[in-house]
């Protein structure tokens, strides 16, 4: 697999005809296929952490996150109808181009530095976790690996620019279906069959939904699908990552159909991912790794597990390590290339004098550089805990802002961009300060999630051997969290309400509301500029229908020179909604 992406790179870099420019290296001059894009999509939501750290989740918390993965549902008609078609109308490369159109410069750099925040913070830790299933498969140094596949990936993005990842992210993509198919079903079938698995993981009330509406509960259907709503709507709509491969297609109908497709892929993978966790806790029912000592950790269960099922059947262990180094490799070669157009466009271009082969040669020492501060930030992700946990808390950070102020710009025509830039920074900071008192409380045991329990008592089984030993060979058996006193668990508190206790899966829709709190009196406070013309480009569709008047001020509010102008200015945009209309 790592061969293939190489040559890929290579083909890309050196073979194929095609011009040395920006939008050749970063857009693919604009030709890219449906499919493609389609399954290129996919490959890069689905990171390591989703194939490592999702099963984890259902075997440690039960089925409730099926509901991050069904949002879905709701997600792609948001991006066709609603956020898709203003990029495409406005003919911008860069989604953070429409935040300068539309608010002007200063939101967009601010918006533009959360995104480098975020992929500063996220790319060691994409890079980390398959290094750790190997690792753990393996027994081999998780650094030595972690150098090894950086340095690959880093290759093959510098060569081939877009091309490279979206025909990489199609051979890794195809790797990971075939890989956790093959896991649901020899798992299945290892396991006793659909009937023993669903009957376990009952029985160890793993298939329970939540349908509470207290918010400090850690995952109920509610948060769940609202926070997979807005996660995959800011993660696919409206981040530079995905924006660029969505906008490098011929034409919003291209778009339509390559999301469409998306999604449905997306969900079919996601779903039999979450359902492997299931299988996977139906194996152990009775006789939890964990507790007898032989998995450190949740996000570790997976490796234990193929080895467990298919360790004995030659390459199959070779071919889900492949299948968690593609979902990695496809994830950060793709934010690897955004990155380095942003950085490039938005901080270098300004202070130098810019020609083609310039820029195309600093975008590649960048993505050299980031390389390199991947393997380095491996040695911090090392200390992590609960990893999904923690890239969800950190993203809660800024991606509510982030949507929030997108959403502002695209439904709400009186803000500006002096409401916009101070939402954003608003939204930011109160849930930093949110986000760093609840983590003072999981540090002083005011929050403690606990997981589902399981137990050793059934490990007599034939298939359960190695587990026996190890139990046999313990001095002390480890016990499931338990919880008491004055403390906010998974499943329910006993404490008065603070919302420093509300589950990490809110904080992107709290983010987002943040933004409108502030934003919607704010936008009646700092008026637009008297001079403001705002096309209704800039707004989503079904906006647009509510626009009856331009929005400038009134003709008597102007000032008396360049009123003609600006009263032809409103004809001429009057005539062109009612042609709309």
């Amino acid at each position: 697999m790592l061969v293939a992406s190489a040559a890929i790179g290579v083909y890309f870099g050196f073979f194929s005809k095609a011009k040395n420019t920006t939008e050749e290296y970063l857009q693919g001059s604009k030709k890219m296929k449906t499919l493609p894009i389609a399954i290129s999509l996919v490959a890069s939501q689905l990171s390591a952490i989703a194939i490592m750290s999702v099963p984890a989740e259902s075997y440690s918390y039960g089925f409730n996150y099926i509901f991050v993965v069904l949002s879905m549902i709701a997600v792609v008609p948001t991006l066709v109808y609603i956020i898709i078609p203003v990029f495409y109308e406005n003919n911008v490369a860069n989604c953070y181009e429409y935040l300068e159109i539309r608010f002007g410069k200063r939101t967009r750099q601010l918006v533009t530095a959360t995104f480098i925040l975020n992929s500063l913070l996220f790319l060691p830790v994409f890079m980390f976790v398959p290094s750790l299933a190997f690792s753990q498969v393996t027994g081999m140094n998780i650094h030595l690996i972690n150098v090894l596949v950086s340095s690959i990936c880093v290759f093959y993005t510098m060569l081939g620019g877009i091309k490279a990842v979206v025909w990489t992210d199609v051979v890794q993509g195809g790797i990971m279906l075939c890989s956790v198919v093959m896991v649901c079903v020899l798992g299945t079938v290892q396991t006793g069959g659909l009937g023993a698995v669903l009957q376990n993981a009952y029985a160890g009330q793993r298939l329970n939904l939540d349908f509470r509406l207290d918010p400090r509960i850690r995952l109920t259907v509610w948060s769940s699908f609202l926070g997979g709503f807005f996660m995959w709507a800011g993660h696919i709509g409206l981040n530079q990552s995905c924006v660029q491969r969505i906008v490098s297609l011929p034409s919003y109908g291209h778009a339509k159909r390559s999301l469409t497709i998306a999604g449905i892929g997306f969900i079919i993978i996601m779903a039999i991912n979450l359902f492997t966790g299931i299988i996977m806790f139906a194996r152990y029912y009775g006789c939890d790794p964990m507790l007898a000592g032989l998995v450190s950790k949740p996000d570790k269960m997976m490796p234990f597990f193929i080895q467990d099922i298919m360790g004995h059947l030659t390459g199959m262990p070779g071919m889900f390590i492949s299948c968690v180094f593609s979902a990695a490799l496809s994830t950060l070669s793709a934010t690897l290339n955004s990155l380095g157009g942003v950085v490039y466009f938005d901080y270098v271009k300004p202070f130098i004098r810019h020609t083609e082969a310039r820029a195309n040669a600093i975008m590649k020492l960048f993505i050299v550089l980031m390389g390199g501060y991947c393997i380095l930030g491996g040695f911090v992700v090392e200390q992590f805990g609960s990893i999904i946990q923690t890239v969800i808390t950190i993203s809660g950070i800024t991606v509510g802002a982030v949507v929030g102020v997108f959403l502002l710009g695209m439904l709400w025509p009186r803000a500006n961009g002096k409401v916009a830039a101070s939402s954003t920074i608003f939204s930011i900071a109160v849930m930093i300060w949110i986000i760093i008192n609840a983590q003072l409380n999981f540090k002083s045991g005011l929050i403690k999630y606990e997981v589902l329990p399981n137990t050793l008592d059934k490990c007599d089984a034939p298939h359960l051997q190695m587990i026996l030993n190890a139990v046999s060979n313990l001095t002390t058996v480890a016990t499931p969290m338990s919880i008491a006193g004055n403390v906010t668990g998974t499943f329910e508190s006993n404490r008065e309400f603070s919302i420093y206790d509300v589950s990490f899966f809110w904080y992107k829709l709290m983010g987002i509301l943040l933004v409108f709190v502030w934003a919607i009196p704010m936008s009646y406070i700092c008026k637009p500029d008297k001079q403001d013309i705002i096309d209704p480009k800039l707004f989503t569709p079904f906006v647009r229908k509510f626009l009856r008047q331009p929005l400038t001020q009134e003709l008597e509010e102007m000032p008396l020179k360049g009123a003609q102008l600006q009263l032809e200015t409103k004809v001429t945009k009057q005539m062109l909604n009612d042609e709309d209309a």
